[in-house]
């Protein structure tokens, strides 16, 4: 498979995409931990969790920083960086393994694990996906070391957007997990969610322009090099 076919492009965007949603669910799913960590006796069910506070902290701690490094691994993976497929790995397998202690532990004390599921199921998907890529036959292809921010801008963009919708949408989609007495306690931080939401997509459509805009100069130059 050639690096330049549309497939290999292809599977580069879906990659790039899956990780950027994966990193960000997961710093989410971390900083909406936060809530059972501090709080558990304010919350119905997370009671149980009270006298294992602290490793709900280190649940909290952990998911804040895989999310962080889901997010930087995106970033390495639109850049090309050698190091990029290495990084999303560790991020990714570290992610699959600590998701799983989490949701045992919540199963064992409170006899659910939602929200904690979904976030851990994104990971155990795009790391399947990830692993797929090192088939040699796909890989010869794929490999994001032969990627360039140039050619990658399509799938930062989207990835941005996504990032912020989904942003936008948290407190609607995990309401059905974080109900209690009729409040929704996934609707919180509003405005500083609206605003990295609102952020993320403006900059997502930004990427998306500027990249339309180098490729209409392109072809429109491409016919003149050609007469050269």
């Amino acid at each position: 498979m050639s690096a330049n076919s549309f497939f290999a492009k292809f599977l580069r965007f879906l990659g790039i995409l899956l990780m950027a949603l994966t990193g960000g669910f997961t710093l989410l799913g971390g900083i909406g931990t936060t809530c059972a960590a501090l709080f558990p006796t304010n919350f119905g069910s997370m009671a149980a969790l009270a006298p294992f506070q602290w490793l709900y902290i280190l649940f909290v701690l952990t998911g804040i920083a895989l999310g962080i490094m889901g997010i930087r691994a995106t970033v390495l993976l639109i850049k090309g960086s050698d190091k990029s497929y290495r990084d999303a790995l560790i991020a990714l397998v570290a992610g699959v393994v600590i998701g799983f202690i989490h949701i045992a532990v919540s199963r064992a004390l409170r006899g659910k694990s939602m929200p904690v599921d979904a976030v851990v199921y994104t990971t155990l998907l795009t790391l399947i996906v990830f692993l797929l890529f090192r088939i040699p036959a796909i890989w010869q292809g794929v490999d994001f070391n032969k990627g360039n921010v140039k050619a990658n801008k399509p799938a930062g963009g989207a990835a941005a957007i996504l990032l912020g919708i989904m942003t936008l949408t948290i407190q609607y989609t995990m309401a059905s997990t974080h109900t209690w007495g009729g409040v929704n306690y996934a609707d919180a931080f509003n405005t500083s969610m609206t605003l990295t939401g609102m952020t993320l997509i403006l900059f997502g459509t930004a990427l998306f322009v500027r990249w339309e805009r180098l490729a209409e100069s392109f072809h429109r130059s491409a016919p003149a090099l050609g007469k050269g």
